[in-house]
């Protein structure tokens, strides 16, 4: 029987990986919408100002930071749903596995089962 405990103990360790990757991903993907609105209030803020007064922001100025906030931004949302689908399909192929290791540990047990 302490045999069998082990394939068990590993089974729950890659199911509570694959939710745990799950909800993660989920949870960055959840994320995109608002700060995609953050984004384009941070393009409207920044474009509503006359462009003269745009380019003749002194360096660091509040302009400027704006500005490099608006650069940044896109790559922060890339991250965010790259990193996100790379969690959620991290979670589905472990939870595949799972299902392997359990189709493959069937045969086994139902042949100690009838052995008895």
């Amino acid at each position: 029987m302490k045999q069998m405990m082990l394939p068990i103990v590993v089974l729950l360790a890659i199911l509570i990986a694959s939710f745990s990757f799950l909800g993660q991903g989920m949870a960055m993907h959840d994320q995109v919408p608002a700060e995609e609105t953050k984004f384009h209030a941070l393009q409207n803020d920044y474009f509503i100002i006359n462009k003269v007064e745009r380019e003749a922001a002194a360096t660091g100025s509040e302009l400027n930071q704006q500005l490099a906030q608006i650069q940044n931004y896109p790559s922060t949302l890339l991250a965010l749903k790259l990193i996100g689908v790379g969690k959620i399909l991290t979670g589905i192929f472990f939870l595949l596995l799972s299902i392997a290791f359990l189709l493959f540990m069937m045969p086994i047990r139902l042949g100690t089962m009838m052995k008895k």
